[in-house]
């Protein structure tokens, strides 16, 4: 691993080139994440309900026991189920290639699959130029990959799953023990000030109001970047977060006609603020000091 980093600090133009090619194909794979590991989840959830309710269900029909995970069944058109060609599948080039249509009913294929592919590398590139070739990039990187499936999920269901919340919080953990971020101390204490700082409001709201302001996977994302970055950086998440879902929230709210009252994922907001204070968190916190007058 030492060789390989070495290569790649003295060879930057081989070193992004990898590092955005190699992204560009886990774009890729994080289309399939966001659209079918709700849909596990769902099925999951109906199983376990239907071994709860048993007796009551005997005659009913059963479930659909045809495997499907983040493998199988492979890839095929929404519209027609045609399988699609390992050269249909290229990252970016093949929607380009087909117009953005179905090679064999030719209707319309979502843009935002090759949108995911291209901020997936575009958010790699600028963690790898930023930080530049070293341990801490490779986990800078790891976790930007999780926080573009993370955000597009809540965007589309509202909800943070955890199987990649929970182990993001222990990849951090894992991370400062081995020296790659902060000290083992400051990330335990990061994590638990993270989720339980969030848990607090979301329970006081519930209180005050009967409603509930947010779902538990918050929590976990923060208790994320808590575990990465040290307790000293929620204050600056949780402040950045709130002014970046206040604007393009009520934006986008506008936008669409909708009610003020309409629930809006918190997620994305924390993804975004947690991975700008992960590059730019000492600068942010200069600026903050330097307009308060410390």
């Amino acid at each position: 691993m030492q060789s390989i980093i070495e290569v790649m600090q003295s060879q930057l133009w081989f070193y992004l080139t990898a590092i955005g090619l190699v992204s560009l194909c886990v774009g890729s794979f994080l289309n399939v994440v966001i659209y079918r590991l709700p849909l596990m989840m769902q099925k999951e959830w109906q199983s376990e309900c239907r071994i709860l309710l048993e007796d009551d269900l005997k005659n009913s029909v059963p479930l659909n026991t045809t495997p499907f995970n983040l493998v199988k069944p492979n890839s095929t058109c929404p519209h027609c189920k045609s399988a699609i060609k390992p050269w249909q599948n290229i990252p970016i080039i093949s929607w380009l290639a087909l117009k953005g249509k179905c090679a064999s009913c030719q209707n319309t294929i979502a843009a935002r699959y090759p949108l995911v592919e291209a901020i997936t590398a575009l958010l790699s590139l600028i963690v790898a130029y930023t930080v530049g070739a070293n341990e801490q990039a490779l986990l800078y990187i790891l976790i930007t990959w999780a926080l573009v499936a993370l955000t597009f999920i809540d965007i589309d269901h509202m909800l943070l799953p955890d199987q990649l919340t929970l182990p993001l919080v222990w990849l951090a953990l894992i991370a400062s023990v081995m020296g790659y971020t902060i000290s083992p101390s400051d990330a335990i204490i990061g994590a638990a000030c993270g989720y339980l700082s969030l848990w607090s409001v979301f329970w006081l709201f519930k209180l005050l109001t009967g409603k509930e302001g947010m779902g538990y996977g918050d929590f976990k994302l923060l208790a994320v970047f808590g575990a990465l970055l040290g307790w000293q950086s929620l204050l600056t998440i949780i402040l950045l977060s709130s002014v970046v879902g206040a604007i393009i929230g009520i934006t986008l709210l506008s936008i669409q006609g909708k009610d003020k009252a309409t629930p809006i994922p918190f997620g994305p907001y924390l993804a975004i603020a947690g991975w700008i204070t992960m590059l730019w968190g000492n600068q942010l916190q200069t600026m903050y000091l330097n307009l308060v007058g410390y």
